[in-house]
């Protein structure tokens, strides 16, 4: 830096001349002050009182000279109005007056000014030439103290009105005034306080005038008695106070009005005629007090269209956001009116509308950013959004060029009690933060949570790729809210922008509630009713035995699907309990055969088992034991299979199981109907037989005939050999027989007319081959 400083000198460019390239304040001597300082503003409102009170007394005083006669600021000689000697409390506050005024003077050859380029000038020297070639001259007259004239010796009295006229100049302290009026123009209220006094002012001096053309026509009265009667000798009269004058000296008059009544006739004839016509009680006689007359009415008409007409335009203005205000409810009444909107959201309309008009006060946030240049309305945009970056740790970490950026696209909304912000089923496309007031969050009519200030609300799409989701619940105001709210496209171009803080924004940024889950909950009896539910069946005793159905089914559909399917623990205790359960005895691989007869029975030992579906491993003619077997328990211990209280997504998968069984049922039942029509005859030989089925063929539900293969069976003693050879039996279709329609048409062997033998119990167990099982006689 230094090696660049000692370049540019070398260069001949001054140090004052290197560029700056940030915002400071100037750098003044202790001895100056600045133009916009507040003591500065505060001593120009002072100077701009002083000088009023210096147009207001400096016209009186010359009006009423012969009653003042000051020295100094002791009074040397008596007169009418206050005889003896004694402070003069007007020459006190005039020589005061005069004091302040020299003071401005020292001061404005120390205060900046802005210059013709708009730069403020803080150099002394430069200060000090601008005040003398502009306001010093005017000034300087204006504080001269002219009551010093008062010392000297007087005897003409020409000589003491030219003094007198000589405070006339003290009136150019009104420049002051002036040159400032831009200041004071900046508000209202404050142009409108001088409007007015601009208006008394001038009737003030009006005034004055009139009371000295009086004055001067009473003097010629008292030369001339044939001359008309003034206004003033006219009051003289009517108040029975005449002038008089003294014998010595006929120029110093006595008697007639005092002061303070001669002055406030004046100013009501002024006014009156300022303001209106007059009234005639007091009037012009003279010559010379018509043509003031006149000189006053053109006056009086030009300054109260300037005043009158310019302080009608300022009332407009500073009553203009009350208007606009009436106007807006007015249009929103008429709106409601017109499209006949219910009473309840006609009444939500008008409290948003009020409560957001208290808020800004009829101010458009965007029209006032847009005057602005980029800079600074991230600068502005900073500072409004400031609570939300102080009060949310995911934002420490960003620099000041990104919190630029979110603070350009954060929005500012205000919610009145009652508005909705979201509704179940919209898009949750922005980010929410609560900056003051309260909402509820609804879900299924349900209050689910209570967002304040400091909370966050949304949608986490930046951990989402992006996607959009639906909002599961219902966001409502309950009382007055400010919140801020950022666009999810907005947030996510900043994001891709700065990668660094969109790692930190990821950690930090915690939602408070999160629109798009949905929340599930329970009610405190519905859940303590569950806990007994599942007490009570861990500690329930299953008997389900090994080979049910239900159980291999389950079993093959968890290896299948698995847990999604079985999510409740209660599979796990039938599990657990057909582990444990002892009382169940498993079927033996010998099956009895009794007949129904109840005579002598065989055993059949299968050679080995083939397998079958599940669902019809076990089969039997018997309607008991095919209930049984189907079940694998009574009807009295079926009470574990009641679903009342079992979980609602699974209650379909044991319809689906009972489903099954129905089926597994259905053709138990038609096979034994089967066996009966293929077996039964009305014949029947005196001792038990067994006949197992190798195969049957598969059975068509449409109705077609099957044919049923019987292989050769192991004859008992009461079977002749005729039975020895293989026969076959139509199988009827299964319609006709649940209907009870078909008879079926047995033709016996035509080698014997013996009848058959009779129908025997048939229990059927398919093992792994097909070939018959061996039989033993027992």
């Amino acid at each position: 830096m230094s090696s660049i400083i000692s370049a540019c000198m070398v260069m001949n460019l001054g140090g004052d001349m290197l560029p700056q390239y940030r915002q400071e304040t100037p750098k003044t001597s202790p001895h100056i002050i600045l133009h916009y300082s507040s003591f500065k503003t505060i001593w120009d409102w002072s100077i701009l009182a002083l000088t009023f009170y210096t147009a207001f007394m400096v016209p009186f005083n010359i009006a009423f000279k012969n009653s003042l006669r000051p020295f100094y600021l002791i009074r040397i000689s008596s007169t009418r109005d206050n005889p003896g000697g004694g402070i003069d409390s007007v020459a006190l506050m005039d020589s005061i007056v005069d004091v302040i005024f020299f003071a401005d003077i020292l001061l404005n050859f120390h205060t900046t000014f802005v210059g013709p380029g708009g730069e403020v000038v803080i150099e002394p020297s430069v200060i000090r030439q601008n005040y003398f070639k502009s306001w010093f001259l005017i000034d300087l007259l204006s504080c001269l103290p002219y009551d010093i004239f008062y010392m000297f010796k007087r005897d003409d009295e020409r000589i003491g009105s030219l003094f007198s006229a000589l405070k006339v100049v003290r009136l150019l302290r009104l420049g002051r005034v002036a040159r400032k009026l831009d200041n004071y123009l900046e508000y209202g209220a404050a142009t409108l306080l001088l409007l007015l006094c601009a208006y008394v002012i001038v009737a003030h001096w009006l005034a004055c005038v009139w009371f000295w053309i009086g004055d001067t026509e009473v003097r010629l009265k008292m030369d001339n008695l044939t001359l008309p009667d003034g206004w003033l000798w006219k009051l003289s009269n009517d108040l029975r106070q005449p002038y008089n004058v003294t014998a010595s000296n006929k120029s110093t008059l006595i008697g007639g009005p005092s002061r303070t009544s001669a002055y406030i006739s004046s100013l009501y004839y002024t006014m009156s005629c300022m303001s209106t016509v007059g009234f005639g009680n007091i009037a012009s006689n003279t010559d010379n007090e018509k043509i003031f007359g006149v000189c006053m009415m053109i006056i009086s008409a030009l300054l109260y269209a300037a005043i009158f007409g310019h302080m009608t335009t300022i009332i407009q203005q500073m009553t203009s956001s009350t208007v606009r205000y009436h106007e807006m409810i007015s249009n929103v009444r008429e709106f409601i009116k017109l499209q006949e909107i219910p009473k309840e959201l006609a009444e939500r309309v008008m409290d948003y509308v009020v409560s957001t008009w208290a808020m800004t006060k009829g101010i458009d946030t965007a029209k006032v950013l847009g005057y602005c240049p980029k800079d600074m309305k991230a600068d502005i945009c900073v500072h409004l959004n400031r609570k939300v970056f102080n009060e949310h740790s995911c934002f420490r970490l960003a620099s000041d060029g990104c919190l630029r950026s979110l603070a350009m696209f954060l929005e500012l909304n205000h919610a009145a009690p009652g508005d909705l912000l979201y509704h179940t089923g919209e898009s949750v496309d922005a980010l929410w933060f609560v900056v003051s007031g309260s909402l509820e969050v609804i879900q299924d009519d349900e209050v689910v949570a209570i967002l304040g200030k400091g909370d966050v609300f949304g949608d986490e799409f930046w951990k989402a790729n992006g996607s959009t989701g639906q909002s599961a619940a219902n966001v409502r105001a309950l009382t007055y809210s400010d919140l801020h709210m950022i666009k999810k496209e907005k947030l996510m171009d900043v994001l891709d922008f700065y990668k660094a803080f969109a790692n930190s924004f990821a950690r930090n940024m915690t939602l408070t509630y999160n629109l798009t889950h949905r929340m599930k909950f329970r009610k405190v009896a519905d859940v303590k009713r569950e806990k007994e539910l599942d007490a009570k069946r861990k500690n329930e005793k299953l008997t389900l035995p090994s080979d049910h159905p239900i159980r291999k089914l389950l079993f093959r559909m968890r290896e299948r699907h698995g847990p999604r399917i079985f999510p409740s623990p209660m599979f796990a205790d039938i599990e657990k309990g057909l582990k444990k359960s002892t009382e169940i005895s498993r079927i033996s691989s010998l099956h009895s055969m009794v007949d129904e007869t109840g005579g002598s029975s065989y055993i059949r030992s299968p050679r080995s088992k083939q397998k079958r579906p599940p669902l019809l491993k076990r089969q039997t003619v018997d309607e008991d034991a095919l209930s049984r077997t189907s079940w694998g328990l009574d009807k009295k211990d079926r009470e574990w299979s009641s679903l009342s209280n079992i979980k609602t997504e699974m209650k379909s998968k044991f319809d689906m199981i009972g489903e099954r069984l129905s089926i597994v049922e259905q053709i138990n039942n038609r096979l034994a109907m089967l066996e009966r029509a293929i077996i039964g005859n009305n014949g029947g030989a005196n001792t038990p037989s067994t006949m197992p089925v190798g195969s049957f063929s598969a059975l068509n539900e449409s109705g077609n005939r099957l044919t049923l293969d019987a292989p050769p069976v192991a004859r008992s003693v009461s079977w002749s050999e005729q039975h020895q050879s293989q026969w076959q039996r139509t199988v009827p279709p299964l319609r006709e027989l649940e209907a009870g329609e078909w008879e079926p048409p047995f033709t016996p062997n035509p080698t014997t007319s013996s009848p058959q033998p009779p129908v025997p119990h048939i229990q059927i167990d398919e093992g792994e081959s097909a070939r018959p099982p061996t039989r033993t006689r027992i």
